[in-house]
């Protein structure tokens, strides 16, 4: 690593490019602490655990629609059970009795409630078999009740569906690593890639890169953001990798700085894409970051495409982390 590399980065910088100065920032504010893993984490969340507010700041859409797949498919056949288990006491108060085609001889509890627990699923569905029916009086307005609210529990559930099927989204792939890097022939570089994962096209990507860290003033510390400059700010199509790249130069915040001193400033390099998906017509947000042990130093991305025989480009989705040790300018 070049001596240049080991020289402390001067504590305030003049703006990097025109926009956003180093005094404002992507919405995290200048008051959280340096104990704090990270702001955001690897998979876009944010790193935040809400408490407080009562169940008024739950909104069930929302709240549904963005449950992971195997935790909304729990929640719907959690639903479908206690719902058909709730109809199926009030059919057992009810008297089961008045069901027709019950048998007589159910003598234990957990036979009746059997006998009422399917009775109630198939009135839930509206499916109707045929070998019981409801013939006293609360049990067909039991039925009348369940077949209504069935029939809107459903059509929730359908559109839950459907607004997770068409909800837009995008699926950028990052690499696991960002990495410093030689640029030009005296130039390093901050650099990660990303690819799309999705067949989809994505039109007019726009990427936001900024670096937040820590310095000492006086007995505590002092939160800063810095916006970086970047080689390219927009691609117009998106259909194989792009590397992202934000040359260190003579205005970079990084200038200067090597990987100890990014550790003790507790860096966070801040990432936000914005594109739009031509097969949902919308625009897709992405987001990521790299903390200071997520940048490699003195490497270069290897190539994740290339032409076939048929003179197909190839493009290979797992190779979009690769790379290989490069000496610094």
């Amino acid at each position: 690593m070049s001596d240049s590399h080991k020289q402390a980065a001067p504590q305030e910088q003049p703006p990097v490019q025109a926009g956003p100065t180093s005094k404002e920032d992507f919405g995290f504010g200048n008051k959280i602490g340096p104990q704090t893993k990270r702001l955001v984490n690897p998979d876009g969340s944010y790193n935040i655990r809400r408490v407080g507010g009562g169940f008024g700041s739950i909104h069930p859409y929302q709240l549904l629609i963005g449950l992971p797949w195997w935790q909304f498919m729990l929640v719907i056949l959690g639903g479908y059970l206690l719902f058909n288990a709730f109809f199926a006491l009030l059919y057992l108060w009810a008297g089961v009795e008045g069901l027709n085609g019950a048998p007589e001889n159910l003598e234990s509890a957990w036979d009746r409630f059997k006998l009422a627990f399917f009775f109630s699923a198939q009135t839930f569905t509206t499916v109707g078999y045929g070998s019981l029916s409801p013939n006293s009086l609360s049990i067909n307005m039991i039925a009348t009740f369940e077949a209504m609210t069935g029939l809107m529990g459903f059509a929730l559930a359908t559109g839950l569906l459907y607004g997770r099927f068409s909800q837009p989204s995008a699926k950028i792939g990052f690499s696991d690593q960002a990495l410093i890097a030689p640029y030009q022939e005296d130039l390093n570089g901050f650099m990660f890639r990303i690819v799309n994962r999705r067949k989809n096209i994505l039109l007019d990507l726009e990427v936001q890169v900024a670096v937040m860290w820590y310095v000492p003033q006086g007995e505590g510390f002092k939160q800063e953001y810095h916006f970086l400059k970047l080689e390219r700010r927009s691609v117009t199509v998106f259909p194989l990798t792009w590397t992202i790249v934000h040359p260190i130069e003579s205005d970079s915040p990084l200038l200067g700085l090597s990987a100890e001193l990014l550790e003790a400033r507790r860096a966070e390099f801040l990432i936000m894409l914005k594109g739009f998906d031509d097969t949902f017509g919308q625009h897709v947000h992405a987001r990521r970051s790299y903390k200071f042990h997520e940048v490699v130093w003195g490497a270069k991305f290897t190539p994740a495409f290339h032409p076939d025989e048929e003179g197909h480009m190839v493009l290979e989705l797992d190779r979009v982390s690769d790379w290989e040790k490069a000496a610094l300018r």
